[in-house]
């Protein structure tokens, strides 16, 4: 891992975290750089994440698609089935937020046997996973399916006291007529 890349992608997360998100792309791209320039395909593909994380909280959907994917295909020639998991949970979120449901599916089905693969999965992670595909299902009118992955994702977040997880899961059976 490149020292340089490291600190460069550490300013693009304290900008983002700072609400100064315009600053992170020139930092996370400087990293991005360094890393290709180096050869060091994990710390590129790191760099890569968190430049698509801001670019696609900065609306730059496309962008954002773009760097995931690069990271995705970087991640698939590691054994570090995690990243490579959570990598595709974000394309997969972006493509559900684009429309396309048939590419976010295949993405959340493959981030779901990823992470249920992996004993050391953290529930957090696969609470977030199995929220996009019950997301992608209740929008598609398959209720049973969704309930079912909605009561998964409230154990989930449950256990790991994320408050704003249990309320939406609580929220989105209520509203396909399951009461808790």
């Amino acid at each position: 891992m490149s020292e340089g890349s490291e600190k460069l992608r550490l300013r693009g997360h304290d900008a983002r975290r700072v609400g100064r998100s315009e600053d992170a792309p020139a930092h996370l791209g400087e990293a991005a750089a360094l890393s290709r320039s180096s050869g060091d395909s994990n710390d590129l593909a790191k760099a890569l994440c968190a430049l698509g994380q801001i670019e696609r909280d900065l609306g730059h959907i496309d962008v954002a698609l773009q760097h995931y994917r690069e990271a995705e295909e970087l991640y698939r020639s590691t054994p570090d089935t995690q990243r490579l998991a959570h990598t595709i949970r974000h394309v997969a979120d972006i493509y559900r937020h684009k429309g396309q449901r048939d590419n976010a599916e295949n993405c959340y089905r493959e981030s779901l046997a990823l992470y249920r693969a992996h004993l050391k999965t953290a529930p957090l992670d696969l609470a977030n996973a199995i929220r996009g595909l019950a997301i992608l299902r209740q929008d598609a009118g398959q209720e049973e399916e969704a309930k079912a992955l909605w009561r998964e994702a409230r154990e989930l977040y449950t256990a790991e006291n994320v408050e704003t997880g249990v309320k939406e899961s609580t929220h989105r059976l209520s509203l396909l007529g399951e009461s808790i």
